[in-house]
């Protein structure tokens, strides 16, 4: 666990380098930390070292680890999330990453009224048009958007999106750059009951280029946790 420790100076001194490209404090950056296939014992060490949003990509796994998780800590759903296991995670996820759909803006909406919550959605835009990814067309999303914040229990908080894995970072720089102008033309939109709080972009292989194309909220599993087994 003590490397654990050491990769989080590595990933913070990179973040902190980052950041200072893109003019901003590295305290603007916000690290999730992936834990697909991290221990509970390995996730609580993580919560001592600071790291206090955990990110999880299937929901049995949010749901089993939240339950013996004591510490306190912001619970992330980044991961294809089906409509019917919303109600699993709804009283306890603190921002899901991955609204891509109509269907299942309505059943956030619906699950989330049904406990007195609003809950606070990114949504997923597959800026690259991946076949093997999820998430709306960048065309798509406005429309999108301007049906879906008239959901009463539901909270748009920014947008989402998984890059392509490529080799040099560089090579994807374009799609965090037009995920940030989309993020910018919805802010000028100005509507009421949508905030562009959070560019949720940027993974261990490609989180700097990230940042300095304007993410705020990086998502880091094997960067902190070692290579997934």
């Amino acid at each position: 666990m003590n490397s654990i420790a050491s990769n989080l100076i590595d990933i913070r001194q990179r973040i902190a380098k980052a950041a200072q490209l893109a003019g901003k404090k590295p305290s603007e950056i916000g690290i999730v930390g992936v834990t697909k296939t991290v221990s509970v014992a390995e996730i609580q060490h993580a919560l001592s070292l600071g790291i206090n949003n955990i990110g999880e990509n299937r929901v049995q796994e949010l749901v089993k680890k939240y339950d013996r998780i004591k510490t306190k800590a912001q619970w992330h759903m980044i991961g294809h999330l089906q409509t019917n296991k919303v109600r699993q995670i709804i009283d306890k996820v603190d921002l899901i990453h991955s609204l891509d759909r109509w269907s299942l803006a309505l059943e956030i909406s619906k699950r989330a009224a049904l406990i007195s919550r609003k809950v606070p959605v990114l949504i997923q835009v597959n800026i690259a048009k991946e076949a093997t990814k999820f998430g709306l067309l960048q065309e798509e999303v406005i429309p999108f958007l301007q049906e879906a914040y008239k959901l009463p229990n539901l909270a748009i908080r920014g947008l989402m999106t998984m890059a392509p894995y490529v080799e040099n970072p560089e090579e994807v720089r374009q799609v965090f750059r037009e995920l940030a102008a989309l993020s910018k033309r919805i802010a000028e939109l100005g509507y009421q009951e949508v905030r562009m709080d959070y560019l949720s972009m940027g993974m261990t292989n490609d989180f700097e280029v990230a940042i300095e194309e304007g993410a705020n909220l990086v998502r880091i599993g094997s960067g902190i946790f070692g290579k997934i087994n």
